[in-house]
């Protein structure tokens, strides 16, 4: 009989024969994250905005913009670097990068004043993350019925995902618990 294996289940190889014949079967060592590939793209909300990275500013907030005025290295346009992992996860591993003037920044997390902030650090995006990561997100489908829409999770806090949040007139990308009973279109990219 075949045995169905889930993704839950951590993979293994055979190391050897042992006496009697018996095989012994080892676990993999997880290979934490290596990069896969890279596609561009802009990110919008749910209003069609388009999230902008203002380095000077030290902001990352969804916009009104047109299509003439996205171009390289005005912050609009978004390197998506996909990861492998092993075991898999629940959704696929990325991290984020964006050009503003000459300079690269990537998108992290980190805790201030006992919350965690969404951060654009100057800096490449690591081609093989070690361990933990304060950059990785897990890309998961927003529903069920919209393939075309991802909710990003924040792979050190299970259940924190990207999301944009009123402060005065802007729509400031941030950090935000979901709740399990609800769609929370505000996360939705």
């Amino acid at each position: 009989a075949r045995v169905k294996m889930s993704c839950e289940e951590i993979p293994v190889y055979a190391v050897k024969f042992g006496e009697n014949f018996c095989l012994y079967f080892e676990g993999l060592e997880c290979d934490a994250f290596r990069k896969d590939k890279i596609l561009q793209r802009v990110l919008r909300n749910v209003n069609s905005q388009l999230l902008v990275v203002r380095p000077d500013l030290n902001v990352a907030a969804f916009e009104d913009v047109t299509d003439q005025e996205i171009k390289p290295g005005n912050g609009m346009q978004f390197n998506i670097h996909y990861y492998n992992t092993t075991p898999p996860s629940a959704g696929r591993p990325v991290a984020f990068s964006v050009r503003v003037a000459d300079k690269s920044y990537y998108l992290c997390c980190e805790k201030q004043c006992g919350k965690m902030m969404v951060q654009f650090r100057e800096g490449e995006v690591p081609k093989d993350i070690p361990g933990e990561s304060n950059a990785i997100f897990f890309k998961r489908t927003f529903t069920s019925c919209s393939s075309g829409a991802f909710k990003f999770e924040y792979s050190l806090e299970q259940g924190m995902f990207l999301a944009f949040e009123e402060e005065g007139c802007l729509r400031k990308l941030t950090l935000k618990k979901s709740r399990e009973d609800e769609v929370d279109e505000t996360m939705k990219i």
